[in-house]
């Protein structure tokens, strides 16, 4: 390519004042047209990514290069200092309203609602026996009124082969009952808690009910059946009237309460209806003085026999018990708080 180089001091012809402005405005136009267009695809851009604001925001920042001041970087949901909805406003997310969260803990007002659910009632937990009755055969041997009979004021109860005895079973899961229908707001009154040295009767223990004003009351026992048999089940009062007992008005409650205490039990442990008693793990019986003579509705369970060894283990794991505990205190919140 041939070069055509211009003498020394030679200039270019003069061009008119007008012809210069007229060039450069030729030139610039187009540029700054251009690049107009550019930064609007840029913020247009910006808009349908994250919002006008975040846009004005990423126009406004400096080009970035190693000699760059960093660019602002508003923290999520707000605009830059200065654009439209600034740090001032509230973020976006805070102006919704909350969604509610199923996996939530309980707040502090439901919480206190959960607490005084049985709040006014009271719940009658008969531990039976006595750990002290063995010592006291002459008084527990007592015959009293039944209404249609005359029974033993109390027996020792039974125990498994192991020497862990009813009585000390069924003062346990009563204590662990009582904590839980205590913070649900119930009056729980126990007919002993291990502060009596033999007993009470059974007469007495009926009649601990409505001396208790009670809404409902449980007693809690432990059986002693065949080695072979396995299983819990509930006892029902049959329609007694005789002598001094009448509990007619008492048996239809008690059997609502029995049927919630079965499934809940039930639920609560995975421990199966008795195989080898009563059936579907009820009984109806008119033999106990504890529900012949009883004037407010109640049932006793038999959480499992301890003469067997797949129950016996059961009955001896404390943390068992804590269900059966459980098991009991929700078919009682159940019975006094549905109708």
């Amino acid at each position: 390519m041939t070069r055509t180089t211009a003498a020394p001091h030679d200039e270019p012809p003069r061009r008119s004042r007008l012809l210069r402005t007229t060039t450069v405005a030729a030139v610039l136009v187009p540029l700054c047209l251009a690049g107009w267009l550019g930064w609007q695809a840029v913020a247009d851009r910006g808009r349908d990514d994250t919002g006008a604001a975040h846009a004005a925001g990423a126009a406004a920042a400096p080009p970035s290069g190693p000699f760059s001041a960093a660019p602002f970087s508003a923290p999520a949901g707000t605009a830059p200092p200065g654009a439209p909805g600034g740090a001032a406003d509230p973020p976006a997310a805070a102006q919704a309203a909350p969604t509610a969260d199923p996996t939530a803990a309980p707040t502090a007002s439901e919480s206190a609602g959960s607490a005084t659910a049985l709040a006014g009632r009271t719940v009658l937990i008969d531990p039976g026996h006595n750990p002290g009755n063995a010592a006291h055969t002459t008084e527990i041997n007592r015959q009293v009124d039944i209404g249609n009979a005359r029974k033993e004021c109390d027996t020792t109860g039974t125990s498994t082969n192991a020497g862990y005895s009813e009585a000390e079973y069924t003062l346990d899961v009563s204590r662990r009952a009582r904590a839980i229908l205590t913070a649900r707001g119930a009056t729980v009154v126990l007919v002993q808690d291990g502060d009596q040295s033999w007993g009470p009767c059974i007469d007495a223990r009926a009649k601990a009910g409505a001396t208790a004003h009670a809404d409902a009351a449980v007693s809690v026992h432990g059986d002693g059946g065949p080695p072979g048999g396995s299983g819990f089940h509930v006892i029902m009062p049959a329609k007694v009237v005789a002598g001094t007992a009448d509990n007619s008005a008492i048996v239809a409650p008690s059997h609502r309460l029995g049927l919630l205490l079965r499934d809940s039990f039930h639920a609560a442990t995975g421990e199966p209806y008795a195989d080898y008693i009563a059936s579907q793990g009820l009984d109806t019986r008119s033999d106990l003085g504890g529900l012949n003579l009883s004037t407010v509705p109640k049932v006793f369970i038999e959480c499992g026999n301890m003469r067997n060894s797949t129950d016996a283990k059961r009955m001896t794991d404390p943390q068992w018990r804590q269900q059966a505990a459980q098991g009991i205190a929700d078919a009682l919140t159940a019975f006094l708080t549905t109708r």
